[in-house]
């Protein structure tokens, strides 16, 4: 394979390779603005410039400077075999001073105020390779701030014209709402009159502003990033599967940013995803608000213990079957794979023809690609839940496995079950960021002994018998199977709410209620999937084939520790 030498560094490069790309895949510390893997090439900032030494083969391939020896932007120029790049010479850190005394010249003192401080090139890169003071001595430059659409501010003062947010609407949402206007001093972003920054992928372009230019109102003023806590983790609402990161702090999430994964979401999330956890810290969550479990006394419902709402559970589902009726179960499609399979387990375990149906699949919309018409561009799906694919995998392999199910049954059927009177009692889940609950479906539970665990109140919490408060996947650990049939696996990045469980845990509880075994042990999705490998080929992926979240953080003292 073919080699570069860049600052020293020897690294193998692809035909077709940029400098700079080689670089940051080598972890070769190269300043840069404008660059963006997703994004076209413009070389506009001009501080990732470098020399650059090529062989040449009409002098013996001696080492001679590319281009007569200017400065060459590493993000712009293809590595060549035998190259030699210098990006920490005297002549490339003279124009990385002089790129930063330019940048800094009409930007405003007010990192002590800006919400991206703590994470801001223009910082760091001040503090790398700026000239540690400012020889300007006119008045600077005043921009106004913008408001450019329903998520994004523009603090036009800040902005150094990297154009990267310009360049996302025209390539990657094919939107065009933002340009460049003016000239020299004068030259600015805006948006085109009459219309805002207003598309389903509009907040990405705060992930791209590398300054504090561009900000998010919903997280504007709300926390100092170095006091949050990052946890890779899966999208928990739509069935895209996007990789992000929970940025939480005290129990408490901040903000909801993309992570890269070329075969998923690759740089992006959409705005849903963005701001769609809202309802974990909703007030009237079932928990916090309801003090905990609560069972039926005398048609009224009061608060009770988890031990006593299991116990009532596994009683009433007893009844039914002794009765001479069938149970069953709704898993819904906003659980994981690890707890849908101890959910029916348990459920199997009190009544082993227990019915095993998939709760409803919101569907809004369409499928949309961007760029509009690209096969292998970003995808936001109409499939509004993570794990409708994973439930029906986990359940129909526990069906096979009992000769009296047959099939799992679909949210419509299960309803027409319900109604029919076949069914006496029924172990639900929920779950949704919103109200699920049909009206058909709550007049058809009518009559019937009903275990409901759900994370937000309805109709269906008010009629059941016992409510167990569930937690949100930002609380707990499992895995989605997304609309590409992936499996990726996620973890807690919060605590779980007071008076909350997660399901996960209730069904554990559950089974050994239902199996007479003296403890429940703690829910573990990792062992879990153990579990599920062992029971046949069908769920054998869930051992080998689930990928892993990986976070890279790497931390580093600005200032240097030596040995006393």
């Amino acid at each position: 394979m073919p080699k570069i030498t860049i600052d020293g560094r020897e690294c193998e490069f692809q035909p077709g390779q940029l400098i700079l790309q080689v670089a940051n895949a080598n972890k070769v510390a190269v300043p840069q603005y404008c660059y963006h893997d997703g994004l076209s090439v413009v070389a506009s900032c001009r501080i990732c410039l470098a020399e650059v030494w090529q062989p040449n083969p009409r002098n013996n391939n001696k080492l001679e400077p590319l281009m007569g020896g200017k400065l060459l932007p590493t993000c712009q120029t293809q590595c060549a075999e035998g190259m030699v790049v210098y990006t920490d010479s005297p002549r490339a850190v003279a124009n990385q001073k002089a790129v930063m005394e330019y940048l800094l010249i009409n930007h405003p003192l007010d990192c002590p105020v800006c919400d991206q401080a703590g994470e801001c090139f223009l910082q760091d890169y001040s503090y790398e390779y700026g000239r540690g003071q400012s020889r300007f001595e006119e008045t600077k430059l005043k921009q106004p701030k913008k408001d450019l659409g329903p998520h994004i501010y523009l603090y036009a003062d800040r902005c150094i014209m990297c154009t990267r947010c310009v360049r996302f609407t025209r390539e990657v949402t094919g939107t065009a709402e933002l340009l460049v206007s003016g000239r020299g001093n004068r030259e600015e972003i805006d948006v085109f009159p009459g219309q805002a920054l207003d598309n389903e992928l509009s907040a990405n372009v705060a992930d791209l502003c590398p300054v504090g230019a561009l900000l998010d109102k919903d997280f504007l003023f709300a926390q100092r990033v170095w006091f949050l806590k990052e946890t890779p983790s899966i999208d928990g609402i739509t069935a895209s599967g996007d990789n992000i990161s929970i940025h939480h702090n005290e129990g408490k999430v901040y903000r909801i940013k993309p992570r890269t994964n070329m075969a998923v979401n690759k740089w992006w999330i959409t705005d849903e995803v963005r701001y769609g956890w809202k309802f974990i810290h909703r007030e009237d969550r079932l928990g916090p608000a309801t003090g905990g479990p609560q069972r039926k006394q005398f048609g009224v419902p009061v608060q009770t213990d988890l031990a006593r709402a299991i116990s009532d559970t596994v009683s009433g589902l007893r009844a039914a079957v002794t009765a001479g009726k069938r149970t069953a179960v709704i898993v819904s499609p906003m659980l994981s794979c690890e707890e849908a399979f101890v959910l029916a387990k348990a459920a199997l375990a009190i009544d082993a023809k227990a019915f095993l149906a998939v709760g409803p699949v919101p569907v809004m919309g369409q499928d949309k690609t961007f760029p509009p018409n690209k096969p292998d561009g970003f995808k936001m799906y109409a499939e509004k839940c993570p794990n409708s694919r994973g439930v029906r995998r986990v359940l129909e392999a526990l069906s096979a496995a009992t000769p009296h199910n047959g099939y799992v049954a679909s949210f419509e059927q299960i309803t027409t079950q319900l109604a029919s009177g076949e069914i006496g009692a029924a172990l639900i889940t929920g779950n949704y960021p919103s109200t699920w609950a049909t009206d058909a479906f709550v007049k058809a539970v009518e009559g019937k002994f009903i275990a409901l665990l759900d994370t937000l109140p309805s109709a269906l919490s008010d009629r059941a018998d016992i409510v167990i408060p569930g937690a949100t996947w930002a609380e707990k650990a499992g895995c989605f199977q997304n609309a590409r049939n992936m499996l990726q696996a996620f973890e807690a990045a919060i605590p779980v709410r007071d008076g909350c469980t997660p399901e996960g845990q209730t069904a554990l509880e559950i089974l050994a209620e239902a199996t007479g075994a003296k403890a429940a042990g703690l829910f573990n999705a990792a062992d879990v999937r153990q579990q599920m490998a062992a029971t046949g080929p069908a769920l054998r992926p869930f051992a080998t084939d689930v990928s892993l979240p990986v976070a890279d953080v790497t931390q580093e003292a600005d200032m240097e520790v030596v040995e006393l």
